[in-house]
């Protein structure tokens, strides 16, 4: 059981989960965005049950549609999260700035921050970026593990970094005030994208020293993303939490989290969960209703109120600071 005053403080403080799946969960299961399901991990129910006031959901192309279709795909997935935003417009809406996630804490509704995951729906065109800016998207994953044409993903093996319309992209994202996420880039990619020094942040990655997996940071990536004033995402993937994925637990992401915050500073790390797009969450860690678990554990294991405030969301809020309208 999860003491009173430990639930009390959890649902105080705001708590940010910097990625989910859940557009595609949506599109694929014809469920709805609010009420609760037996399908999926993410819905307003089962976040509100877990304390999330900011949330970011990720509107992902790939790997399921080849790179000329993506822009079209990525649009339906847009109007169909908006759409379901908009429905249920007294319990959350879209988070276009840091004056709006102000105002929509005070309103007691969820804060929606739009992302995309893989720049393919850019379709090398930087008019298109600022369309999906003017949407109301305010990050973007550069790749997802394969190339594009802005960078290699994590499983490319040819050595390349940014290209040149990926740099053009990361320049732009800076002005327009976006979050460049370095989740699932190639580690000279990654390295670029901190020589241009926009607003980072990894959404969804957890530290390779604990499980070497491709998609994983190296401590030398966790020291330069903190020099940087970026923020870590661990995900609660079974498969980048431990090398065997059977073992994965609420433990086991509290030890990445743990290993990120004395490697990088407990100031950047949060949380960034990939719900949705696994087909089972490690255990204590099911679905979105288990955030107070994990509030407790990192207690349980040494951190102490400001520690796990800047975890939960604030280190997020932080960044999200950087968002603007225009």
């Amino acid at each position: 059981m999860i003491g009173e005053d430990i639930l009390a403080f959890h649902h105080r403080v705001t708590v940010v989960d910097a990625h989910c799946d859940t557009v595609l969960s949506l599109a694929d299961t014809g469920r709805r965005l609010g009420p609760r399901s037996d399908q999926g991990q993410v819905d307003l129910d089962r976040l509100a049950e877990g304390g999330v006031d900011v949330q970011f959901f990720a509107v992902c192309t790939q790997p399921r549609i080849r790179p000329e279709g993506s822009l079209l795909l990525a649009v339906r997935l847009l109007e169909r999260l908006l759409a379901e935003i908009d429905s249920h417009a007294t319990r959350v809406g879209v988070a276009r700035s840091a004056a709006d996630l102000e105002a929509l804490a005070v309103a007691g509704r969820l804060a929606a921050v739009l992302a995309l995951e893989g720049g393919e729906p850019l379709q090398g065109d930087l008019a298109v970026l600022n369309a999906f800016h003017r949407l109301g998207v305010r990050a973007i994953t550069l790749t997802w593990n394969l190339r594009n044409d802005l960078a290699d993903g994590v499983m490319e093996r040819s050595g390349s970094g940014l290209t040149g319309f990926g740099l053009e992209v990361v320049e732009e994202m800076k002005r327009l005030g976006m979050l460049v996420d370095v989740s699932h880039l190639c580690v000279r990619a990654f390295w670029d994208v901190l020589e241009r020094e926009p607003p980072v942040i990894a959404s969804h990655s957890a530290a390779s020293a604990l499980c070497p997996h491709p998609r994983n940071l190296t401590d030398d990536q966790l020291r330069g993303l903190a020099a940087q004033g970026g923020v870590v995402g661990v995900t609660f993937m079974p498969a980048l939490i431990d090398s065997d994925p059977a073992r994965a637990d609420l433990d086991r992401v509290a030890d990445h989290i743990l290993h990120i915050a004395a490697v990088a500073g407990p100031e950047h790390v949060g949380l960034g969960s990939d719900f949705d797009g696994m087909g089972r969450g490690p255990r204590g860690l099911e679905d979105a209703t288990c955030f107070p678990a994990l509030t407790a554990r990192l207690f349980e294991r040494g951190l102490n109120h400001r520690e796990v405030e800047g975890i939960l969301g604030g280190n997020f809020l932080r960044a999200l600071q950087q968002i603007r309208e225009g």
